[in-house]
């Protein structure tokens, strides 16, 4: 029968003491413990052997942490800033005050160009309400006022920055410096790619420009390489190089691409993130020759289509044929796609410096159209119920006058963006601005909590999705972030 534990030290025994073992040096405890290094190459081996046998697939789609009410999202970038007092959020009080100094009571303004002591700047807009929901929007905007039942306002949204690219750094990757991923990124990242023959994350500027902040606000930052997003062109050919080389033929061109990836499958270490995005990027393109031109052919729609998106008119027909394309998109699995209004000079984005009416009247004159016709289009062929649609911009704009003029300067600490579809609580109205519309008072929502409530409906927990970097588990909302539950349905 097994004695118990310690019955051997009984009474009539001596148990051995701690000072009766021998001394061990550095040297014999590395002999001792060598069987344990070994074990530790072994391991390394074995994986280097199942990651060679397991196809790679890097953004091969997966499930999230959560029930996922959207599966793809459309965000719909405003660069420069527009006006929240001016679009959604309207402020009677700035119309009594106009040319007078902002009362004290507001606080300290911070901005980028104001001088000291600057004066309220009413507005010229006509409001309305709008839908069951009585939701106000001024008239720059009449195409989305039908889709008032349709999108959430969100009025308190606040960011840590009022200069333009490291507010853009911010709305996009959490933090206001670049080289962090963006949220396209952690959003493959987490979920992968529905499509095997498109980009997972598509990214569409203006033909005038770029936004300020660039490519690293649709970067991958430290995750692997395959998570960017892929920058489409602007005009009719939005991916070059698609077709191949005159005289080659497609089996000739596989041919190719299937030595390549063998080649380099044989340098692939075990994690080998850059070389496996090379491979992927590789494969990817092959496929994109035969799915991606159908893709992007906007020929294939109904002139009833092309014409509800605005391709009809000069003002709309860039901005339109990329709200198109983006429907194109995501019906064919692409996971996330990002539009661009605004960038290249000043002349071409939402940064009304010095008449705030002409430069707002110019630039919803480009996207309104298209936008009202996207919430149509997807609602129309039941897209809606599963795409995510954001609005905003990198900041909002202040209450007072630029230089004496009518043009107002960015402001971080109050403005508006809205969401619709999947999941999207249809008609809320989450939070508000003080009677200035210079700050958040009422469910103050810091990017961080925008991106958390992103993620959520998009089924992924923001505080699981995490990736070791430099000994941290980073994520997309760094160390905040809370779902702003008032806007989900």
């Amino acid at each position: 029968m097994d004695r118990p534990f310690g019955s051997e030290c009984g009474p009539s025994r001596r148990c051995p003491g701690p000072q009766s073992l021998p001394p061990i040096d550095r040297r014999g405890f590395l002999k001792a413990a060598g069987c344990g290094f070994g074990m530790l190459g072994l391991a390394d081996l074995l994986a280097r052997d199942a990651a060679a046998a397991t196809p790679r697939n890097p953004l091969a789609a997966r499930p999230g942490h959560l029930p996922a009410r959207a599966r793809r999202c459309i965000f719909l970038f405003m660069t420069g800033g527009p006006s929240q007092m001016d679009l959604f959020d309207p402020k009677p009080l700035l119309n009594r005050l106009d040319g007078q100094p902002l009362p004290p009571s507001f606080g300290k303004i911070h901005s980028q160009f104001l001088e000291d002591d600057p004066l309220c700047l009413g507005s010229h807009r006509k409001w309305g309400k709008y839908g069951e929901s009585g939701m106000e929007m001024s008239d720059l905007i009449p195409h989305l006022h039908p889709h008032a039942d349709t999108i959430a306002l969100l009025r308190s949204c606040h960011v840590d920055s009022v200069i333009h690219a490291p507010a853009m750094y911010q709305m996009n990757t959490g933090r206001v410096i670049m080289g962090y991923p963006s949220l396209g990124s952690w959003v493959t990242y987490g979920l992968g790619s529905e499509s095997d023959n498109l980009p997972a994350f598509v990214v569409m500027a203006q033909p005038q420009g770029t936004p300020e902040g660039g490519a690293p606000c649709w970067g991958a930052g430290f995750l692997p390489a395959h998570h960017q997003g892929t920058l489409f062109r602007s005009g009719p050919v939005p991916i070059v190089n698609l077709e191949p080389p005159a005289g080659v033929s497609a089996e000739r061109r596989k041919r190719v691409l299937s030595l390549l990836k063998a080649m380099n499958e044989d340098r692939l270490a075990a994690v080998d993130h850059e070389l496996e995005a090379r491979i992927a990027t590789y494969e990817l393109a092959f496929r994109m020759q035969s799915a991606a031109p159908e893709a992007v052919d906007l020929s294939n729609e109904s002139e009833a289509t092309k014409a509800m998106y605005g391709l009809d008119d000069p003002r709309t027909e860039e901005f339109g044929a990329r709200c198109l394309l983006a429907r194109r998109l995501v019906e064919r699995g692409v996971r996330f796609v990002q539009l661009y209004s605004g960038g290249g000079p000043v002349a071409y984005q939402w940064d009304a410096h010095d008449d705030i009416d002409a430069n707002h009247e110019k630039m919803c004159g480009m996207t309104d159209r298209p936008i009202g016709a996207l919430l149509t289009d997807l609602k129309r062929t039941g897209l809606l119920e599963d795409t995510l649609v954001v609005w905003g911009g990198e900041f909002g704009r202040t209450p007072v006058r630029q230089q004496g003029g009518r043009g107002r300067d960015h402001n971080a600490t109050g403005f508006t963006m809205w969401m619709a579809g999947g999941g999207v609580k249809p008609g809320a109205i989450v939070g508000s601005t003080d009677e200035a519309g210079l700050k958040a008072v009422d469910n103050p929502a810091h990017i961080n909590d925008v991106h958390a409530t992103i993620l959520k409906l998009m089924g992924l927990d923001h505080l699981q999705l995490t990736y070791l970097h430099n000994g941290r588990d980073e994520r997309l909302t760094d160390v905040g972030g809370h779902v702003i539950t008032p806007l989900l349905a």
